[in-house]
């Protein structure tokens, strides 16, 4: 089912480390247990983000973050010389205890464990674009439906320019020094890796994204995710 990529040939920019937070409790989901260890096909979503970025052929490193009562078993159930470690309360907290933990990396991804279906080939992509020069590489893909902002009564005060707008996947990558030091700068929780590094002034480029690396949020998206792998399974077999 897990699509290999050859590794992408473009000049060396250094040490590659994909760091996967996964220690939220994905509440919207209502599986009754964190999203990351909810199953798809007979492996959990933590698993096949990581099973993604390892045929990828582009990564060096795996480092994932996970609730610290959840280290070993998650240990046993990860291929060899990926990395455990334990996360914090909030997104950004297990962010920054993988960052502390790649040390060793000149090139990061961030890479949401909910896009579990993310094609290695986009993964490959984005790192390409890290090696090319880029600080940092969010995938992207245009908005279909209109988006109105609204007041905290629901009344519309706006309607953005559709053509302007992307809805942003991961991984999201970054030069490992440009991401320390948003982290470092960070005062507040973030969900967007790319928006703290937008916060030093630096400049993130798009990349053109994936339909299938959409996030696993709501029921509705895990019956897709399921159906996918599903279909893929019957098509191997």
């Amino acid at each position: 089912m897990t699509e290999v990529t050859d590794p992408v040939d473009v000049e060396d920019g250094g040490r590659v480390v994909a760091l996967v937070p996964a220690a939220g409790q994905g509440v919207r989901l209502g599986e009754g247990l964190p999203k990351a260890f909810v199953t798809v096909g007979g492996r959990t979503l933590l698993r096949l983000s990581v099973d993604g970025l390892l045929a990828s052929g582009a990564v060096d490193r795996v480092v994932v973050i996970v609730p610290e009562d959840r280290i070993v078993s998650v240990r046993s159930e990860l291929p060899d010389g990926v990395d455990v470690v334990a996360g914090g309360a909030e997104r950004t907290d297990s962010v920054r205890a993988g960052i502390a933990a790649a040390a060793d990396a000149d090139l990061l991804l961030v890479h949401d464990a909910a896009r579990a279906l993310t094609p290695p080939s986009l993964i490959a992509r984005v790192v390409a674009e890290l090696r090319a020069g880029r600080e940092a590489v969010v995938p992207a893909l245009a908005v279909a439906d209109t988006i109105k902002t609204v007041d905290l009564l629901g009344v519309v005060t706006g309607t953005p320019d559709r053509s302007e707008l992307r809805a942003i996947q991961t991984p999201q990558g970054f030069d490992a020094s440009l991401l320390r030091r948003a982290y470092a700068a960070a005062d507040e929780a973030a969900t967007d890796d790319a928006g703290l590094v937008e916060r030093l002034g630096a400049r993130v480029r798009t990349i053109a994204g994936e339909p299938l690396a959409f996030k696993i949020t709501t029921q509705l998206d895990l019956a897709l995710a399921r159906a996918v792998v599903g279909e893929q399974d019957s098509i191997e077999r």
